[in-house]
């Protein structure tokens, strides 16, 4: 995390990706400050805690980070690797060529996990942040004790609130998530950004094959999405 928080008037709320992909990092260069969602429940299926990068045949390969296990209703802020996760990590990279020689800071990310899994989350976006010379400002929402009674939309308004928030920007597959009405309540200008048309492999791929700082509008590079980014 860059500094400490200050009172924002442009936010962006996000659960935190493993290694996603450009066009997830709009939100950090369009807003002022970019909130790490971690006080709700940790998605087993989503890409918190995996991503897929091409294998040595150049396909789409899942690549999971080793956690402890977890009760289903686990909040993303209480996930851990495992405790051998050091070790998976290092066995799992043999399949992808892209992970078998990091760069130093990279590679010194990777030999960090293991504890809590969201502090190396963030070390790992502010880690992209840097590499794409895009200032950030980060913070998590677990951090603001937002109490548990608020959901959904709700919750994303008192977040909004706690931090003293006038605009609220969202990736634009979140349009059918929030009620206009409801923010203009609040006096909290609600916002998406246009459809992302960049490339969709993980990013960290992107930037150990391309000398160009700044993806966001490049092509995917080896001819396959490994999905349809919704940032």
């Amino acid at each position: 995390m860059k500094g400490t928080a200050r009172k924002m008037t442009r936010i962006a709320i996000m659960q935190p990706y493993f290694v996603p992909y450009a066009g997830y990092f709009r939100l950090f260069s369009e807003a002022d400050l970019f909130v790490i969602y971690d006080c709700v429940q940790f998605p087993r299926r989503g890409y918190v805690h995996r991503n897929q990068l091409p294998d040595a045949m150049d396909r789409p390969r899942w690549f999971t980070l080793p956690l402890k296990y977890a009760s289903r209703t686990a909040k993303i802020k209480d996930m851990e690797f495992a405790d051998d996760g050091h070790e998976r990590l290092a066995l799992a990279r043999r399949n992808f060529p892209c992970l078998r020689s990091l760069p130093e800071v990279w590679e010194n990310l990777f030999s960090s996990a293991a504890g809590p899994l969201v502090p190396w989350l963030t070390a790992s976006l502010d880690l992209t942040c840097q590499s794409l010379n895009i200032e950030s400002q980060i913070i998590r929402s677990s951090e603001l004790e937002i109490p548990d009674g608020y959901t959904g939309q709700d919750r994303i308004i008192q977040i909004c609130k706690t931090l003293g928030a006038t605009s609220y920007l969202n990736a634009p597959g979140g349009r059918h998530l929030y009620s206009e009405k409801a923010f203009q309540e609040e006096k909290i200008e609600l916002s998406f950004l246009p459809p992302y048309q960049g490339a969709t492999l993980s990013v960290l791929f992107d930037l150990l094959h391309s000398d160009a700082p700044d993806h966001a509008g490049a092509a995917p590079q080896n001819g396959y999405d490994t999905r349809k980014g919704n940032a």
